[in-house]
């Protein structure tokens, strides 16, 4: 997990973070060009919990969310270590520049705070926090937020079914005319088979034919991909 600058200061300039219940209102804006996510899962949890961890092979709820959008294992396993969740908090697909807001009261020891959710069109890219420490004071918390690959899939760039094993990027009707038809794919390999920062997509102008489906007007971008603010009450 990479935090950028803001929130990251802040948390340390109070010195101390949340081990009790707390109130808390979060937001998360979608700050790429024309890239969406998927319905999003915020969750407050223990400091034994990790979503994921970079360097390490992705769990099958990670492979599953990053593949598909499907957020059903993860909140499997967090309901069974009591974490306190807000699924899909925007209602469906969280949109280029569009925000989601929800709030969040914690048990006392879910100190922690993750957030997750597909990015599309992708083959296996994900927005990701991982546990970061809630701060004890009450203020306002922003930072920013990257995307990762799950490493479970090559980032063939073309239209595929989008189950967990199946390959190719899943196509929903919110943005399936953006999508083109008929590439050959960017590559058949995924060198490195662990969660990692993504490369973003490589993209092409064709619509019909080429080495991607993915529009590389729309569908490119770079870290970071989402702005988050925490309000601590």
């Amino acid at each position: 997990m990479r935090l950028h600058t803001v929130g990251l200061a802040l948390g340390l300039a109070f010195g101390s973070f949340n081990s009790f219940a707390a109130e808390l209102e979060i937001k998360v804006q979608n700050i790429t060009h024309g890239m969406y996510f998927a319905p999003l899962l915020i969750s407050a949890h223990d400091s034994e919990q990790h979503l994921y961890d970079l360097g390490e092979q992705a769990s099958l709820a990670i492979q599953t969310m990053a593949e598909g959008g499907d957020l059903s294992g993860l909140v499997t396993e967090l309901e069974s270590v009591g974490a306190n969740n807000s699924v899909n908090p925007a209602a469906g697909p969280l949109f280029p520049g569009a925000t989601t807001s929800t709030m969040l009261t914690t048990s006392s020891g879910n100190q922690m705070l993750s957030i997750t959710g597909m990015m599309v069109p992708s083959n296996d890219c994900f927005v990701g926090l991982d546990s970061w420490p809630i701060p004890n004071e009450a203020g306002t918390y922003e930072f920013y937020i990257d995307s990762y690959d799950a490493g479970t899939e090559a980032n063939d760039e073309i239209r595929g079914g989008g189950a967990p094993g199946e390959p190719g990027l899943p196509t929903l009707a919110f943005f399936d005319s953006e999508v083109g038809h008929g590439g050959s794919g960017v590559t058949s390999v995924e060198a490195n088979q662990t969660v990692h920062v993504h490369r973003g997509s490589i993209g092409d102008s064709e619509q019909e034919g080429g080495i991607s489906d993915v529009d590389n007007t729309l569908h490119r971008w770079l870290n970071p991909v989402a702005k988050v603010t925490v309000i601590v009450k």
